[in-house]
């Protein structure tokens, strides 16, 4: 019919309206009959389907981008189909389903960019069509299955080839041309890569230089004079295994290597912004350094630092850990509003996230779907949403003889507590009793209800309430703000 109505204009001024029904009706019955004819004949030209597996990411969702997202896109639907997402592909558009899995002579998507669907005109309507090529690249992604990276409900086409998602494999060691040289696994790889560039390997360096070299790579310090010594000294076989060991048992050595996470989890000892305060974190740095000495498991490493508050019977290192998102900075600049700059913490943290943890750049997700990651914008708020609930708290931290002392008067009161409930067994009536002799005599109150003037509280807010009660946002410049949950003061 969509040919009839284009042969309609031309059958109106060459014939005339007089016999144009007789005219169309002839017409319209050569239309169909020709149709169903050629139906056939035209499906068997459609281009060969690739041999290859597609890759939809690499392959053929650029070539959508380019060719079908304008007219069939996030911002506008033809037809009613939509080209950006799988399901949508499925479901097809005004015309039915428009990929048939497996099948893809029979998909009209396919008849379509062919152009040989009887009743639809050919695809894309307004820029080059695709060539035969690629067409067959789209046939074999519908017979292999119509595979969108991610899974049969992903909505984007994602980059599986992202370093992110691969799960490391111990690759194969390669064969040394020189056996005589190597001594290790690692020395086929450094030989492999030299003979490559035509390169010769080093002289052998001395025993002074060797222990520099491991020294600096493992805790990022020089030898001292007493440990040169002493490895020279070592006429062993495994004079060099035991200096390995020694320097993976040294303190330093979380010193060195936690740097680098302390990096990435933005840890500093000031606020940043104007006025650049000293922040007293340090021990949730020392817990950094702690578990690397300690070689913590990295998936306890990760969980302690998202949500070691609410691991059951929480140590208080487990919830120092949480620093990890209590790194942002702060700005008490005096005219700001503090629940922006809590939302641009907010934001920061979920960078550190995606950056740290994920191996990602997650930002994308702030404003829209990600295009070539899984992370959908709504992704990323129910995270942001997870982190976003909570109060804020500050806690003061202890050091370990002051945690002694706190469980001893922890324990002093609850023996005090003890005594007064077995020398007074009735305690609770007692208690009962007293309340409902004073709920006839309390002294009347009048509840004051002053103006605040936001000049006078140097940037805290009050919001007065109806029970005359007074809602206190944002923090008072110079005063402790949220970020001083961790303390050391009391050093």
């Amino acid at each position: 019919m969509k040919k009839l109505e284009q042969l309609a204009p031309r059958a109106m001024t060459t014939i005339g309206k007089c016999v144009l029904p007789v005219v169309l009706s002839l017409v319209t019955c050569a239309l169909l009959a020709a149709d169903e004819a050629a139906a056939p004949a035209k499906d068997s030209t459609l281009p060969p389907a690739a041999t290859r597996t597609v890759d939809f990411a690499k392959d053929l969702q650029p070539l959508f981008e380019e060719r079908c997202y304008d007219c069939h896109g996030a911002k506008k639907q033809e037809s009613g189909f939509r080209v950006d997402n799988r399901a949508d592909i499925l479901k097809g558009g005004d015309h039915g389903p428009s990929v048939i899995v497996s099948n893809s002579a029979t998909s009209i998507m396919v008849q379509v960019l062919a152009d040989v669907h009887p009743d639809i005109m050919g695809m894309p309507k307004k820029k080059d069509p695709l060539t035969d090529e690629q067409i067959g690249l789209v046939r074999a992604w519908i017979d292999q299955g119509a595979v969108w990276e991610g899974g049969a409900i992903a909505k984007y086409a994602y980059n599986t080839n992202h370093w992110a998602f691969k799960a490391p494999v111990q690759p194969a060691v390669p064969a040394a041309t020189d056996k005589k040289w190597v001594r290790t696994p690692i020395d086929n790889f450094v030989l492999t890569k030299l003979d490559a560039e035509k390169l010769k390997p080093s002289p052998e360096t001395d025993k002074i230089t060797l222990l520099r070299r491991l020294s600096l790579d493992l805790i990022g310090l020089p030898p001292s004079p007493e440990e040169v010594d002493a490895f020279l000294a070592d006429k062993s076989p495994d004079a060099y295994e035991k200096q390995v060991e020694r320097l993976l048992a040294s303190p330093h050595y979380g010193e060195k290597w936690g740097r680098q996470w302390l990096d990435a989890a933005r840890y500093a000892d000031s606020d940043g912004f104007e006025k650049d305060k000293t922040r007293n974190v340090t021990f949730y740095r020392d817990w950094v350094v702690s578990a690397f000495n300690r070689d913590l498991p990295y998936d306890q490493f990760i969980t302690e630092q998202l949500a070691g508050d609410q691991l059951p019977n929480a140590t208080q290192d487990q919830i120092v850990a949480t620093g990890f998102l209590r790194n942002s900075m702060v700005n008490e600049e005096g005219g700001i509003d503090p629940e922006q700059f809590r939302m641009e913490a907010m934001f920061d943290r979920m960078d550190a996230i995606g950056k740290s943890m994920l191996g990602l750049t997650i930002q994308c997700a702030q404003c829209h779907n990600h295009k070539f990651d899984p992370i959908l914008q709504e992704d990323y708020y129910k995270l942001f949403a997870f982190l976003n609930n909570d109060h804020e708290s500050q806690r003061i931290v202890y050091q370990p003889q002051q945690q002694m002392q706190v469980a001893n008067i922890t324990r002093e009161i609850h023996d005090l507590e003890e005594g007064l409930r077995h020398r007074t067994p009735d305690w609770e009536q007692r208690m009962a009793g007293w309340e409902e002799s004073v709920k006839t005599n309390q002294p009347a109150w009048t509840v004051i209800r002053p103006d605040v003037e936001e000049i006078t509280t140097g940037g805290q807010r009050y919001l007065a309430q109806p029970d005359g009660s007074f809602l206190a946002q944002g923090y008072a410049i110079g005063k402790s703000g949220p970020h001083f949950w961790l303390t050391n003061d009391l050093q």
